[in-house]
């Protein structure tokens, strides 16, 4: 069987006597639309936190690529690879469409220093590039008649693709999506589930999603795992896991 592009080995993650987190073991397989679902509270987007670094595990290990990435510097996630949308949208909303855009290219780089001040040839055409890049992503995600709006004004539901936008100019091997379908209304959310399953088989890029709406899980879903109290309830197809007694009490009460 091929190894898992992110595997979370027994990961834990406690805030003095509470476990967010416990025990935590997830395979993130190459090339799959993986949805992680769960009541408020389950530990999901502490487990994107542990991945990308905002918390650091208390235990177990965090391997990408077979590389226990537990204890980086939470800088170099991004340059791995990894990038990340947020619950609550995070953009600079006094800059341009394209500048946040551009923001999602700081992981290539911009040149030695030396290059920067003196504008040298090889500076201007790696800017040239990292532009063409971004235009390849606006044009994906339908945003030329917003490439030049401040963010600020924009409205929710396209501050949302926006944000998306910037995670895929860094041209990640895996997307984290954090409660992408989040505010938007029914056509936003059907537009969100055509681009996923593009960004899966168009860019080549592996998904991991935490969603609430069902409705979109059950439209572009490989796999999900349902978290309950910061652990892995079930897994499975989409239909196996909600019709999973432990996850319908989870929902339910029971």
């Amino acid at each position: 069987m091929t190894a898992p592009l992110l595997h979370l080995d027994s990961v834990g993650l406690a805030f003095g006597g509470l476990k967010a987190v416990s025990d935590l073991t997830i395979e993130v397989r190459q090339g799959e639309v993986l949805a992680v679902i769960g009541p408020n509270g389950a530990g999901k987007t502490s487990m994107l936190n542990l991945v990308t670094r905002v918390f650091r595990a208390t235990s177990g290990q965090i391997l990408f690529k077979g590389r226990d990435i537990s204890r980086l510097p939470r800088q170099q996630i991004a340059h791995l690879g990894i990038a990340r949308t947020f619950q609550n949208i995070e953009l600079f909303d006094a800059a341009t469409v394209l500048d946040n855009l551009l923001l999602g290219r700081h992981r290539f780089g911009g040149g030695p220093w030396w290059a920067q001040l003196m504008r040298t040839p090889s500076l201007t055409r790696l800017e040239e590039e990292h532009r063409a890049r971004v235009e390849e992503v606006i044009e994906f995600l339908d945003l030329s008649a917003w490439r030049g709006a401040m963010v600020g004004g924009l409205p929710y539901g396209v501050r949302k693709v926006v944000e998306l936008g910037r995670a895929l100019a860094s041209e990640p091997e895996v997307l984290f999506l954090d409660e992408p379908a989040s505010g938007l209304n029914p056509e936003e959310t059907r537009r969100l589930a055509f681009w996923i399953d593009d960004i899966r088989t168009d860019l080549g890029i592996t998904v991991v999603m935490i969603e609430h709406d069902m409705s979109l899980v059950n439209a572009i879903a490989d796999r999900v795992i349902c978290m309950a109290q910061g652990r892995v309830l079930a897994q499975g197809s989409p239909a196996d896991v909600q019709a999973h007694p432990d996850v319908v009490a989870a929902y339910l009460g029971g």
